[in-house]
């Protein structure tokens, strides 16, 4: 799931030459839903979002309140295009989740993000139509969201191991080296040496990050 976060000191949607939706101060929230999202990537955009510190506290001080803090307003929108892949030069959308599927989805999220903060500040578009949406943005301020990839959080332990493992076999190759380097310097060609050099010179090019 993708979020594109803008301050706004204020915004607005237009269907059919008609404002359905608008809010003051707070911020706009574009929504792309890939076809992987699940309820976890759902709620861990929501407390994202929630949580976000665009705003300045009462002294002034810059990135220090969410729009909870200020108890601001939050417009979303659906905008399936941020799951958006180039061929070539042209936009590809198959990474989106279908819109039958995504409708639901989308205000699933909605119900979520009204339950965490305040229903009446949560302002919405109308999903899947052709919208015009009105932003002023404050600042500018835009950020980026993404939650993490399904799965990414169980694989760090098993991502630790690996180095782990990794690391053994780097200790066990250098625990090898002096009798290996012995045999080469028995040798009575410099050849030789100068290989068991090189070889020293691989196992300590291996530790580099």
């Amino acid at each position: 799931m993708k979020a594109v976060v803008q301050r706004v000191t204020r915004a607005s949607v237009t269907v059919g030459g008609e404002q359905i939706s608008a809010i003051g101060r707070g911020i706009c929230v574009l929504l792309g839903i890939s076809l992987e999202d699940t309820q976890k990537e759902l709620e861990h955009m929501v407390r994202k979002i929630l949580n976000l510190r665009v705003f300045e506290d009462e002294g002034g001080k810059h990135w220090s309140k969410s729009v909870m803090d200020k108890q601001y307003e939050v417009l979303c929108i659906s905008q399936f295009t941020l799951q958006c892949v180039l061929k070539g030069n042209k936009p590809d959308f198959h990474l989106a989740m279908p819109s039958e599927q995504a409708e639901g989805f989308y205000n699933g999220f909605l119900e979520q993000l009204r339950k965490a903060y305040r229903p009446e500040l949560v302002k919405d578009g109308k999903f899947g139509a052709y919208m015009q949406v009105h932003i002023q943005n404050d600042g500018p301020v835009t950020i980026e969201l993404e939650s993490p990839a399904p799965g990414a959080a169980t694989s760090d332990p098993k991502q630790l191991s690996k180095l782990e493992k990794q690391q053994q076999r780097k200790e066990k190759t250098r625990a090898k080296g002096p009798s290996e380097s012995s045999k080469e310097r028995s040798a009575p060609r410099k050849e030789d040496r100068s290989a068991s050099s090189g070889a020293e010179g691989d196992v300590s090019s291996e530790r580099e990050p």
